[in-house]
Order: structure tokens, then C-alpha cells, then sequence
């Protein structure tokens, strides 16, 4: 793997986070192994999947790499892109505003909150009024512009509340996309607002794959990838944060 100081994290990951990520980067919507993939055919892999995925986290994220470079320049190269690079890929990909000087943090935040924001349109007043109660956004205002503007805060601040947001989106992509959510402790708030944005998210997830059917399968692979590492990133901090 190239040296990137973006992915070094993933060593100390939960192996279920882990495994949703080598899942997205090996396997298709039916669960069949990708065409061009390298990463099942490595006997780290055979050793390590799907239970001690944290020993061979430098392949996992050199297949990333991989797949975030173009195919034809990695034969010259012998190696594939850093994290960053595939982040503001696809956030352009995803229409976000962003500024790509900014740290990685701050890009993979204005993902999360794209792809939230965009949900709400998918959100009746009954669901709206629901996620305003769960994540306490306080305000009388049911618009999508005063929820926009109360997401946006929410993210700037940073803390649980930040991390509750990219473990909606993440629980939202892998039910679409690898069929099964996030592992998570319980929590009676936390359940209730996946639930809340598991239809609306899907339906937008659903929308952006039509779309790249056209635009190129490449980001079937590196759009939800980069949402989970958005998410572990931020599950990181906040178990750093506990200690």
C-alpha cells in the first residue's frame, strides 16, 4: 500500500466495520466476488476473512487505492491513489461542496451531510418532526431549509452528535448495499433515527445507482467505501475521545 496517513486508522477498526468494508470492495450488489478484484486471491485474505480482518489492513486499503486510480495508469504506476484524492473524487461525483485544501475530516463531513440533507426531501412532516425530537435539533420550523441549517450545525460542532449523523448514513448505505446494518451497542435514540432515515437514504442511494449504471461501475465501489471510512474514522475518535 501506498504510504497514506488517511488510512493508517484502519488497523485499530472493529473487525465488523472492517468487514462491511472488504465486502463493498470484493463483492457486487449479489454478493458475487468482482471481476477486478485482487484482493480475495491474496492468502492474507484466506487467513483473515472474515474474523481477523485488522492483520492484513494495509491490502484492504491498497485495493482502495487500487480502485480509486485509473486501471490504465496504475500499470505505470504499480500502485493506485491516496485516500484523500478518491474522497474528492467522489465528492464531485456526488455534486458536494467542497474545498479540496480542506483536512479530510472536514471533506468527509460535507459528504454525510450531503447525502443527509438531500434525504430530507424523501421525509414527510410526521418523519421530519420525529428526527427533529431524536436528535434534539431545536427549532418550530419543519422547513427543509431550518433543518438543513440545524444539520449543518450539528455536524460544525462536531462531538456524539457528529457521529451520530455518519453512523445514519453508513447503516443507510450497507442495507442497501451489502444487505445488512452497521453493528451496533444499543441504543433506544440512536435506532430510532436509523429508522427514521432508512427509507429516505436508501431511496436517495437507490436513485444515485441508476444514475451509475451510466456514469461508470467504479463508483459502485468507491462511493460506499469512502462512507465507511467516514464512519470508522469518526468511531475512532470517539472511542479515543472514551478512553
Amino acid at each position: 500500500m501506498r504510504n497514506d496517513q488517511d488510512l493508517n486508522f484502519l488497523k485499530n477498526c472493529k473487525n465488523e466495520d472492517l468487514k462491511i468494508l472488504v465486502d463493498y470492495l470484493t463483492r457486487d450488489k449479489d454478493g458475487n466476488t468482482r471481476l477486478n478484484e485482487e484482493l480475495t486471491i491474496q492468502d492474507c485474505y484466506k487467513v483473515c476473512y472474515p474474523d481477523r480482518l485488522n492483520e492484513m489492513w494495509e491490502q484492504i486499503g491498497e485495493e482502495l487505492q487500487l480502485y480509486g486510480g485509473n486501471t490504465f495508469a496504475n500499470l505505470f504506476r504499480g500502485e493506485g491513489v491516496l485516500y484523500k484524492e478518491i474522497l474528492c473524487d467522489v465528492c464531485r461525483k456526488m455534486k458536494v461542496n467542497f474545498n479540496a485544501d480542506a483536512d479530510t475530516e472536514i471533506i468527509e463531513n460535507f459528504l454525510l451531510q450531503k447525502i443527509l440533507i438531500d434525504s430530507l426531501d424523501n421525509m414527510n412532516e410526521k418523519d421530519l418532526k420525529e428526527l427533529i425530537d431524536t436528535m434534539d435539533i431545536r427549532t418550530t420550523n419543519f422547513s427543509k431549509e431550518a433543518m438543513v441549517a440545524a444539520i449543518q450545525l450539528l455536524i460544525r460542532n462536531g462531538g456524539f452528535t457528529s457521529y451520530k449523523i455518519a453512523v445514519i448514513v453508513a447503516n443507510s448505505v450497507a442495507r442497501v448495499i451489502a444487505g445488512r446494518g452497521l453493528t451496533l451497542a444499543a441504543n433506544a435514540g440512536l435506532t430510532r433515527t436509523l429508522s427514521i432515515f432508512a427509507g429516505p437514504i436508501g431511496w436517495s442511494i437507490t436513485a444515485i445507482w441508476t444514475l451509475l449504471d451510466i456514469a461508470g461501475p467504479a463508483y459502485r465501489v468507491t462511493i460506499p467505501s469512502v462512507i465507511q471510512i467516514a464512519y470508522m474514522r469518526k468511531r475512532s475518535q470517539m472511542l479515543l475521545d472514551c478512553r
